[in-house]
């Protein structure tokens, strides 16, 4: 899986760095198709931060959370799990689909 993190007007340190590669290592598990994950982290006016976490699967399958807040880490967490959320229920109704009683 080829993961990517990018900062618009901010310096990512390396510890955001790993944290946001470690929080996205997890996403396959619940969609094993994903290829690709790219986190971007952008500073605002007033101190707030915004992440934006995008999972590309196969079949041009594109996943995309934005997350706002001051803190970070908590963005990561928060869109990390809201990612899982997508990923669970498209995996489910493709599975439901494919075993749909006739």
């Amino acid at each position: 899986m080829l993961f990517t993190i990018s900062g618009k007007h901010v310096e990512i340190p390396a510890a955001v760095k790993s944290y946001a590669k470690e929080k996205t290592s997890k996403l396959p598990r619940f969609y094993n198709i994903i290829n690709q994950v790219e986190v971007i982290v952008g500073g605002k006016e007033g101190g707030n931060m915004a992440v934006e976490v995008i999972a590309r699967a196969e079949h041009k399958k594109v996943f995309v959370v934005k997350e706002n807040g001051n803190d970070v880490y908590a963005c990561i967490d928060s869109a990390v799990h809201r990612l899982e959320q997508q990923l669970r229920k498209r995996k489910t109704k493709e599975r439901d689909k494919k075993h749909r009683a006739r």
